[in-house]
């Protein structure tokens, strides 16, 4: 499990950095959207990988770390999860807001013509 969630994180970091890199601002948003997807799933990884646990605890059970899963990077993946949301609303309306300005969606703006 613990692989497979690494693997998970690399592949989408490794995606996210790539379309990052990118010359259009829709691959850059992309990669910026995906990036966040991995840190989510990284912090999400954080609070151990437990199956079957409650985030609250009971008042009959003991308060180790093996009875409950930690609530707090749900709540920070959670809030992470709304704030992307956000962000990515956001760019969406600036690159188009620019790509009816310049009529071209290129991230450098730059840019020289040949002469």
């Amino acid at each position: 499990m613990e692989l497979m969630l690494a693997l998970g994180v690399g592949l989408f970091a490794g995606c996210g950095v790539y379309l990052l890199l990118r010359a259009r601002s829709f691959d850059l948003i992309l990669g910026i959207t995906v990036l966040s997807y991995a840190v989510n799933l990284f912090i999400f990884a954080t609070g151990r990988l437990a199956v079957d646990r409650t985030p609250i605890l009971a008042p009959d059970t003991p308060a180790t770390l093996a009875h409950y899963a930690d609530p707090l990077p749900q709540a920070l993946v959670l809030t992470a999860i709304v704030i992307g949301f956000g962000m990515t609303a956001l760019l969406v309306a600036v690159a188009l807001a620019a790509r009816r300005a310049g009529d071209d969606d290129h991230v450098d703006a730059g840019r020289q013509e040949p002469e």
